[in-house]
């Protein structure tokens, strides 16, 4: 199960507000903001979701990396 401090840091390591996640998501902000409180879990799939989003922008930054050195 996720906890509030490890998505808190996925969060930040994938540079998203829970805003940017939720307009990524296309679910509301407020379902977002309460995941973690009142007994609410996380969803099984948070984590892994943003790991692999991480994971997509390291690689995008090397994709560009290279493109630049190529041109």
């Amino acid at each position: 199960m996720l906890s509030k401090d490890e998505f808190k840091e996925l969060m930040f390591n994938a540079n998203l507000s829970k805003k940017d996640f939720a307009e990524k998501l296309e679910v509301s902000y407020n379902a977002i903001n309460s995941w973690g409180t009142n007994g609410r879990d996380y969803p099984y799939w948070v984590k892994s979701w943003l790991e692999n989003y991480i994971k997509a922008q390291k690689y995008n930054k090397i994709k560009e990396m290279i493109k630049n050195d190529i041109d």
